[in-house]
């Protein structure tokens, strides 16, 4: 889950890292409110989950409280990388001195933490490490002590009148990267300012959905405002499911069958007029009846559905429960459930299963052997050439 700004300020805040005094305003007369107690001058920061924020115009400086309320009025509702804007976050403006970059991260590839740090912070580090690699240090961590601290410090070639500051600022961030079970911890920039005074002036979060049994406080960070209605259903039933741009929906047991499914119903599109997949959605191991009932709702809810590939591997559960499930999913349907379903099973009592599939005779299933047969079917009905 990434984070809002002031959401990545408040969690550095309670592990010390420092940061400007800041107040959240979701109005222009909020704005200049918090102007009016900042004090002036204040940078009015939109708050989207993207980048770009300066150059798309959801970051301003104002001068004077009426100026916070005409320039948060002008960020408010803007559209930037097709995040509308709710909420900005009204700060004291800070006399930049210099700007650096320092984060951490899970290499996922090399199965352990990153350190990076750079004294050319304040702008895209990407386009850093595209034409500067020198510039940007990345060093393998398993803990970050003050030593190890120094350590990243001295190999970014930190200004020595910061490098205690910016050690501190480090350990700090290490801490809330632990504690928090991030897979992100950014900031960019990390300032020095002019009186001397090492600051994060803006930073990112993403938190590891797969720890939030561990921080049940988390779940208030979560926007439901824009996620997407059928996510957030689907999150609400416990269902691994992300929502695509298609119209053939799919369901599977185990996320390796289902992005093999979402290949094979991509190519099959492909004859029949670039119908594509409209989701991933995983059941997993234990396909009950209540399991397949709330996968099918939730697809069968999406406008963008207009045919459905079930798509399944009997294993633990064999393939007669997963039929089982089926027809006791659309009997808990019922009329609700409009839109046809193409079944294909395999695997462990897969004879039964379509038995049980055959004897139930369900007007909106066809039972499809192969898993080819059946992505082209799917999407033949997606299509309505049928």
């Amino acid at each position: 889950m990434d984070l809002y700004e002031h959401q990545a300020r408040d969690l550095f805040v309670a592990h010390g890292v420092p940061v400007p005094r800041g107040v959240l305003a979701t109005t222009p007369a909020g704005a200049r409110g918090a102007a009016e107690l900042l004090g002036l001058p204040v940078v009015v920061k939109a708050q989207v989950k993207t980048g770009g924020r300066g150059k798309a115009g959801g970051v301003k400086l104002a001068r004077t409280p009426p100026e916070a309320q005409a320039v948060a009025d002008s960020i408010l509702g803007l559209d930037i990388k097709g995040h509308r804007v709710r909420e900005v976050l009204v700060v004291e403006a800070s006399a930049i001195a210099e700007e650096y970059y320092v984060a951490f991260l899970l290499d996922r590839a090399n199965r352990t933490f990153l350190a990076m740090a750079s004294v050319a912070g304040g702008m895209d580090i990407e386009q850093v490490a595209a034409t500067r690699p020198d510039a940007l240090v990345r060093l393998p961590v398993t803990d970050v002590d003050l030593a190890k601290a120094h350590e990243i410090v001295t190999a970014a070639k930190f200004p020595p009148e910061v490098a205690d500051q910016v050690a501190d600022v480090l350990v700090k961030l290490w801490r809330a990267f632990v504690a928090e079970d991030a897979t992100l911890v950014e900031v960019n920039p990390l300032v020095r300012t002019e009186d001397g005074s090492v600051v994060a002036l803006d930073g990112k979060v993403t938190l590891d959905g797969n720890a939030a049994y561990r921080h049940p406080g988390h779940a208030s960070l979560a926007d439901r405002r824009a996620e997407n209605p059928l996510e957030a259903e689907a999150k609400d039933r416990g269902l691994n499911y992300v929502k695509l741009d298609g119209q053939v929906g799919v369901i599977g047991n185990g996320a390796g069958l289902v992005m093999s499914t979402l290949d094979v119903v991509a190519r099959a599109g492909e004859a029949h007029g670039g119908v594509r997949p409209a989701n991933f959605l995983d059941i997993g191991g234990g396909a009950s009846a209540t399991v397949m009932a709330d996968g099918l709702d939730v697809i069968l809810n999406d406008p963008d559905v207009r045919s459905v590939f079930v798509n399944v591997f009997g294993g633990i559960t064999a393939c007669d429960a997963v039929a089982d499930g089926i027809v006791r999913a659309l009997d808990v349907l019922g009329p609700t459930a409009t839109k046809p379903l193409v079944v294909r099973l395999d695997g462990n009592n897969v004879a039964e299963g379509r038995r049980i599939l055959a004897e139930a005779d369900h007007p909106l299933v066809t039972v499809v052997d192969t898993m080819d047969d059946a992505a082209d079917r799917a999407a033949r009905l997606a299509s309505r050439e049928v």
